[in-house]
């Protein structure tokens, strides 16, 4: 059985070789001497697995042309013969891949191989499962990729506020949905606005998820989880899309000097709830000011004060980089004093 252990150069194997998954794997290949000279550990990239097919790494790289690899082991094998350490999954979060997602995520949970994930899916049907596979082989699971992309927003979540008596999130955890509309309140056509959200890397292929509010409810569930224990599948869910009546009050807004926003919240005091509505912001407020694929989460600390973190890039290197911060996290030596 697998099982993480000491070594400044653990394995990893990366589920799913998209735009994310390509991005993380050149980050692993090209930066190995610079990480293992500031975080004490070299993550290597041993073997690149996607449906249909898989490539072991022995030396940690190249990823050879899709025509040299071989057709996939199962995945209990591939950790196996790689020794692997770190599970890296960049699938698409979708529903055809969930299942896919949870099954690997608990199979190498179990075995005591930590899992990085950007993949959203699974963790919204299978949370409380990841969580005790992660208890049962004394393993650890980071979604800093699932929730904001190079925004730390899960850390803050996890650890960043713990203490602090955090009782509500306001937030705008998407970038297509904050560029779309300022370009609407510029007078562009919302065809128009994500036509150039395309063409700059932000918006997907298929926007729907970005601008229905999908998106951004997923991301804050996931947070909420992570604040209060809250049970994702149990959250009930009310959105306000972005659509082609959405111009209007965006310009509006604009005139008035505000900026119409699409925020995510969930409240302690409201358990189980997420909402996604489309608000007019004032100057002031940290989501009124984000421009272009900018994005925020407010997290309400009534004594402590609200803390707010900003920015990120919204593109398949920003979740890459995210994924690679969670990889040292789970990967790199524990020190001592301030280390």
């Amino acid at each position: 059985m697998s099982s993480p252990h000491a070594g400044s150069d653990p394995a990893v194997v990366l589920s799913g070789y998209g735009p994310v998954g390509r991005a993380y794997a050149e980050r692993l290949l090209t930066r190995g001497e610079g990480l293992a000279r500031d975080h004490g550990v070299r993550p290597r990239l041993a073997a690149v697995r996607v449906g249909t097919a898989q490539v072991l790494l022995p030396d940690g790289g190249p990823v050879p042309p899709r025509a040299e690899w071989a057709p996939p082991a199962e995945l209990e094998e591939t950790l196996d013969r790689t020794g692997a350490r770190v599970l890296v999954q960049a699938l698409p979060s979708s529903p055809k891949a969930r299942q896919q997602a949870a099954e690997e995520a608990v199979l190498a949970l179990g075995r005591g191989v930590h899992v990085v994930t950007a993949t959203k899916s699974h963790l919204l049907s299978h949370w409380s499962e990841l969580g005790e596979a992660a208890r049962s082989g004394g393993s650890l699971i980071r979604i800093s990729g699932a929730t904001g992309a190079a925004l730390p927003a899960a850390d803050l979540a996890r650890t960043g506020v713990r203490g602090l008596g955090c009782r509500s999130l306001r937030a705008c955890p998407n970038g297509t949905a904050t560029f779309v509309l300022d370009r609407l309140a510029a007078g562009d056509s919302l065809d128009r606005a994500v036509g150039e959200a395309r063409c700059r890397g932000i918006a997907e292929a298929d926007p729907t998820a970005d601008l229905s509010g999908g998106d951004a409810a997923t991301k804050v569930r996931l947070l909420a989880a992570l604040l209060w224990g809250w049970e994702p599948s149990a959250v009930r869910v009310g959105t306000e899309a972005v659509d082609a009546r959405t111009g209007p009050a965006a310009v509006a807004a604009a005139v008035r000097g505000n900026r119409l926003r699409a925020v995510a919240s969930a409240s302690a005091d409201r358990p189980f709830v997420v909402e996604v509505r489309l608000e007019e912001t004032v100057p002031g407020d940290p989501l009124h000011a984000l421009t272009g694929p900018e994005k925020a989460v407010v997290y309400g600390c009534p004594d402590a004060g609200d803390i707010t973190v900003s920015g990120g890039r919204s593109s398949p290197l920003g979740a890459a980089l995210a994924m690679l911060r969670d990889t040292l996290d789970v990967t790199a030596p524990r020190g001592y004093g301030f280390g």
